[in-house]
């Protein structure tokens, strides 16, 4: 019986097979250093050709092409682009590591353009010995830690970034790239211009939003063995000059320990598959859901993106003043500042957009959102989370009716403070989920999309206060054209009634701008010049602002005194604005005080020592409750405990705050407390100030 024939996609899954072994007998070759680097780069040339050509081919296959019926054709094309995509994408940080030194850019050591002047005479040495010894330096960057300690901080180990849009360079020594250029990070500085290379060789500097951490090096390793190099930085600098002989024997074995740990990371990553990937081929994610990126901001970066951080105060250039913190010589209060946007707007709700599959339950619903330029973010990133009606499952809703106070994280009422001078200034809107997958119970965070309200027009001119209905667009919000589901299309239909039709399907986010009234003006004046934030919260803000500036200006006794400050508010108020539950404990027992004051009460004075003894009986004893759990993002059971806590200790609170003073409440024998920390009772201005 003669054999059954294969089918054009049998045929393209063996060749897939055939370039995947081919990559790890490369990765072999090179841990083994069993053939020469040009040999190796000529190699990872020819497969990233043949990869190519493969992948063409698949992308043109169609069912029709199939002799006989195959099963899942869809599913098993698409599994097989992915592995197709991922060794293009290996075999491109293959290509960079091996790629030999190519024609720098003129500014290719320039650190930062603001501070070029003053490192040019270290950069052009730099440049040098690039040029001069470039396979000597590579090697010692990979594998000599001793180099790698006595580098300067704004030097980090080389590692693997993807190019998320097309970046063209503006002036003398920016490297152009594509999306999807895999490139070589060569040095990171604090302005956000990183020199790199690219798999041609060539090296320039380009912006760090532009850029993503791809696979193949693992970045929290990196940012350890940094923080080991500079502690050990001294000892290793006399080791290395009581132990210069000792390196030149053991010269050989380091090389290969190092090369072994680089190219095991990059054999590992062949085998990985992205989470985000593996749920778009099985079909539970639309093909337009991506990783969050503004998830990951707060992840990497942690504070910067924060609330809590943007809430400080800002020291000026010279570091003995504030550039953002005065006080009215009049009235003694904080004096108000106008900046270039403040705007007032609703989340009313979000249309069409679209469920996940089967095999991932959803936690959370929510819309992440920040001020952004179209490069990059200028202020805190803000959460709000969307209610969810299991009949519509396609609409999210906002700011729900409920008796007593709202929720801030369900408050669709925001602001925005900022006085960046960009002409592209405006809103980001990450719409989002954060989910568990049943089979593994992974956590994660994907972007359901994305809309970008600009505030100005053309000419200049701030929008007008009315509704706006933005398109919700699918990838990242440097990708552009992509869809949310493959589903949707944006073509351009003839008739009235299937654009009609057609419009009504396209996933959609509804908000409106507004005017505030003259209260809420006048406590935003007050607060720093970058925040966004819920409404609700913009009187306990103002307050935390005038009790910042009377301690910062007024309490010190000079202004170069850098002493701590013995103020448990201001030491712990700026925790509340990442435990938004706490910040509504505040929000209701202040609501409480202020119900039994007297007119004549509402004085300033007497509102900061009652916003004191307020904020110490109650939200600053919750801080220390032996039974509050710790704060867990989407995590339904903790969530359900912090209120219940939350709950019966205020209510507790209640009979004794009128008969004690707030400290008095730690003394008490009746309740308990966890220890406490001396960060938690004093304000260290050097360690918090921006």
């Amino acid at each position: 019986m003669p054999l059954k024939r294969k089918g054009p996609l049998q045929l393209i899954q063996r060749e897939v097979d055939g370039i995947k072994n081919q990559v790890e007998s490369l990765v072999k070759d090179v841990q083994k250093q069993s053939v020469s680097t040009e040999e190796a780069f000529h190699r990872c040339h020819e497969l990233q050709v043949t990869a190519e050509k493969t992948l063409k081919k698949l992308e043109n296959l169609t069912k029709d092409n199939e002799s006989t019926t195959v099963g899942n054709f869809n599913q098993r094309k698409q599994v097989e682009e992915k592995r197709l995509q991922n060794l293009l994408e290996h075999l491109n940080i293959l290509s960079v590591e091996l790629s030999p030194p190519g024609p720098s850019s003129a500014a290719a050591g320039v650190v930062s353009k603001e501070d070029s002047e003053e490192e040019d005479g270290d950069d052009e040495d730099d440049d040098d010995d690039d040029d001069d010894d470039d396979d000597d330096d590579d090697d010692d960057d990979d594998n000599d830690n001793e180099v790698e300690s006595l580098k300067p901080p704004s030097q980090s180990r080389p590692c693997i970034y993807t190019v998320l849009s097309d970046f063209t360079g503006q002036q003398e020594g920016d490297l152009s790239v594509r999306k999807g250029d895999v490139l070589r990070i060569i040095r990171r500085s604090a302005d956000g211009w990183w020199l790199a290379q690219d798999n041609k060789g060539t090296r320039g500097v380009v912006p760090k939003t532009y850029l993503k951490f791809g696979c193949g090096v693992d970045e929290d390793e990196d940012d350890e063995d940094a923080t080991e190099e500079d502690d050990d930085e001294e000892g290793e600098e006399e080791e290395e000059e009581e132990s210069d002989e000792d390196d030149e024997l053991t010269n050989d074995k380091d090389k290969k320990r190092a090369s072994l740990s680089k190219w095991s990371t990059v054999k590992k990553a062949l085998i990985e598959i992205d989470t985000t990937d593996v749920l778009s081929a099985m079909g539970a994610i639309p093909s337009g859901f991506r990783p969050s990126t503004l998830n990951q901001l707060l992840v990497e970066e942690g504070v910067k993106y924060k609330a809590s951080y943007y809430i400080q105060p800002q020291l000026s250039q010279s570091q003995l003043s504030f550039s953002d913190l005065f006080l009215d010589p009049i009235t003694g209060r904080v004096r108000s500042r106008q900046v270039r946007t403040c705007v007032c707007f609703s989340l009313w709700s979000c249309r069409m957009i679209p469920t996940p599959g089967v095999g991932v339950q959803v936690l959370s619903r929510h819309i992440r959102l920040c001020a952004f330029d179209g490069t990059q973010v200028l202020s805190n990133i803000h959460t709000v989370r969307a209610t969810y009606n299991p009949k519509n499952p396609k609409t999210w809703s906002f700011s729900p009716r409920m008796t007593g106070i709202l929720p801030a994280l369900l408050d669709g009422e925001c602001f925005l403070r900022c006085n960046s001078a960009s002409p592209d200034l405006g809103i980001l809107f990450e719409l989002g989920v954060t989910f568990i997958r049943n089979s593994t119970g992974e956590r994660g965070d994907l972007s359901c999309g994305w809309a970008f309200l600009k505030l100005t027009n053309d000419s200049g001119i701030p929008l007008s206060n009315r509704t706006y209905e933005l398109p919700v667009n699918g990838g990242t919000p440097y990708e552009k054209d992509v869809t949310v589901e493959a589903t949707i299309t944006r073509g351009s239909p003839t008739g009235v009634l299937q654009q009609m039709l057609q419009a009504r399907q396209q996933p959609k986010l509804i908000i409106k701008l507004k005017s505030a009234r003259t209260q809420i003006r006048k406590q935003l004046s007050l607060l720093p010049d970058t925040l966004l934030h819920s409404q609700s919260c913009v009187h306990l803000l103002a307050l935390h602002r005038q009790l910042l500036a009377d301690t910062l200006l007024m309490d010190r006794s000079t202004m170069q005194n850098a002493d701590l400050i013995c103020s448990p508010v201001l030491s712990t108020f700026p925790k509340l604005l990442d435990q938004q539950d706490l910040l509504d404990a505040l929000r209701s027992a202040w609501l409480d005080s202020e119900v039994n004051m007297s007119k004549a009460q509402k004085d300033p004075s007497y509102l900061k020592q009652e916003f004191i003894r307020v904020y110490m009986s109650s939200v600053y004893f919750l801080l220390h409750s032996p039974w509050l759990p710790s704060h867990r993002w989407a995590d339904l059971p903790s969530e359900e405990q912090r209120a219940r806590v939350i709950y019966t200790t205020l209510e507790a609170l209640k009979r004794t705050r009128h008969t004690s003073r707030g400290i008095e409440m730690f003394v008490n024998p009746n309740h308990q407390h966890l220890p406490f920390d001396i960060s938690e009772l004093t304000f260290d201005l050097l360690r918090v100030a921006r």
